[in-house]
Order: C-alpha cells, then sequence, then structure tokens
C-alpha cells in the first residue's frame, strides 16, 4: 500500500501520481496505473488510464472527486492481486485492472498543483494470515528528521504479548553492519539481531554470543530504505523484514516483560521507532 498525504493547492487545476515503469525522460517509460484528478472542469473528476509503447489506452473516468481546492488529503493505493483500490480522506473511491504487470513498476512519480507533505509505503502485517482493506499502518514521512545512531529507547513495561516494534530507516553507502538489541534491567542482552553487510547474513545473537543464523535472503541494501518489525508473542518474537516474515525466535514472557532498554547501532540512517 501506498500512501500520499498532502495539500491541493487554491488555485490547482490538476495533479497526477504515476506508477512507472522505469524513471527516463526520453523516451517516456510505460505508465502501469495513471491517477490524475482535474479540478478545472465544471464537475471535477479523476481520469484513470496505462500509457503503453508511448500510447495511452482507453481512459476511465471518475466522477464526484473528493478532494478540494485548498484543503489537505489522505490518498491510500492498496495493490491486490488483479486491481488496485484508492480511498481517498479514508472513504474508498475507485478501483482500476491492472493493464500493464505490477512487478514492471519500478518509480512513482507524482506531478502537477500538489504540495506533498508525505509518502509512506506500507507493507500489510506480514505476521497474519489474510489481509484487511487499507490496513492500518505508520508511514514514513519523507521529510521526517533522522535520529541519533547508536541510540537507546527505554522500555519502561518491558514487552507484552500483541505489542509491535517498528523500525525504519535507510542503509549506508558502504555499510558494515546493522545491531538491534533488547536489554533487561540488569543490563543483560537476552535478544540481539545483528546484520552483517561482510557476509550477507543475519542471525540471532544469544547473550554468550551464540549466533543462530536466519535462513532467508538477505534484505539490507546500501542506499535502500528498510523496515524491521518485531512482533511479541507468547513464547518469544516475531520477526519481518521490508513486510517479509523471517521466523521468531524463544523467549519466556517472563523474560519479555524484565525487557527494559532498546538499542539500535550500526551503518544506518533511522527515521522511526515506534513501540
Amino acid at each position: 500500500m501506498v500512501m500520499l498525504q498532502g495539500v491541493v493547492p487554491l488555485h490547482a487545476r490538476r495533479f497526477q501520481v504515476d506508477f512507472q515503469c522505469g524513471c527516463s525522460l526520453y523516451p517516456r517509460p510505460d505508465i502501469a496505473i495513471h491517477f490524475n484528478p482535474r479540478f478545472h472542469t465544471i464537475k471535477p473528476h479523476v481520469i484513470c488510464n496505462t500509457l503503453q509503447g508511448g500510447l495511452w489506452q482507453k481512459e476511465v473516468r471518475w466522477p464526484g472527486l473528493a478532494l478540494q481546492r485548498g484543503a489537505s488529503f489522505l490518498i491510500l493505493f492498496l495493490f491486490e492481486d488483479e486491481e488496485v483500490k484508492v480511498s481517498v480522506n479514508g472513504q474508498h473511491f475507485l478501483h482500476y485492472r491492472y493493464r500493464l504487470p505490477l512487478s514492471r513498476v519500478d518509480t512513482l512519480g507524482i506531478f502537477g498543483d500538489i504540495l506533498v507533505k508525505a509518502v509512506g509505503f506500507l507493507n500489510i502485517n506480514p505476521f497474519v494470515e489474510g489481509s484487511r482493506e487499507y490496513p492500518i499502518g505508520y508511514p514514513f514521512l519523507l521529510y521526517s528528521p533522522r535520529l541519533e545512531v547508536p541510540c537507546s529507547h527505554t522500555l519502561p513495561r518491558g514487552l507484552w504479548p500483541g505489542q509491535v516494534i517498528i523500525i525504519r530507516g535507510l542503509v549506508l553507502q558502504e555499510p558494515k553492519h546493522f545491531t538491534l538489541s533488547l536489554r533487561d534491567g540488569a543490563t543483560h542482552v537476552p535478544v540481539t539481531l545483528r546484520a552483517s553487510f561482510t557476509d550477507r547474513t543475519l542471525a540471532w545473537v544469544s547473550s554468550w554470543g551464540c549466533r543462530k543464523l536466519i535462513s532467508a535472503p538477505f534484505l539490507f541494501y546500501p542506499q535502500r530504505f528498510f523496515e524491521v518489525l518485531l512482533l511479541c508473542q507468547e513464547g518469544g518474537l516475531k520477526l519481518a523484514l521490508n513486510g517479509q516474515g523471517l521466523g521468531a525466535t524463544s523467549l519466556d514472557q517472563k523474560s519479555l516483560e524484565r525487557l527494559r532498554e532498546l538499542r539500535i547501532s550500526g551503518s544506518v540512517h533511522l527515521y522511526c521507532v515506534h513501540y
């Protein structure tokens, strides 16, 4: 799901959100999904279309535009197997069937009369089978300030079943490692997650230094954004990286409740730590 938050200028005529197959200026890339609100007509509306080989296909027009000049908005694009669903300010607005494979889309283009406040790339909960429409997520703010690294955050109540720790950031150009550790009140470190960029491994590290490799593709890449989720449940912590579940580590409930500190270090810029 992609979230777009912003403001429509008072004298706006139109803007567009394009999910593109490439980012070249010439030749113009194919556009799998063209979302184009227009305000300068008697009846404001949205045009959806697909551009392939430099030619526009048959456009689809959606009346009853919920966006207004001078007003803020929140648009969500929810990508399903065969179509994209779009909500505006919390209300479902339209659905548009794919005409090009979604796997070709690699660029988001935003053009025209629009003031962008935030862009978010939100994953469906990787820990739950199935999904719900327009799931709640914590957006990555395009202009959010960076957090200091290394950093430490207090967990005054420890961890409890159902709690989720969310960490979002950007891997540096020449990374060496990324380390996330959870410490208890006695400064013991029962939980450590460590990503090593030299040998491209991800592992749980025990308090006595024993490494348990996580058997999964290494999903950290230089100069790419990442999202780490830790879901607390009875018996341990489940891990997800960039929306993919990567298994769990065992920890009894009393140990989880005794955790009092979250530490993050390594070759990253941090933008979000939520728990």
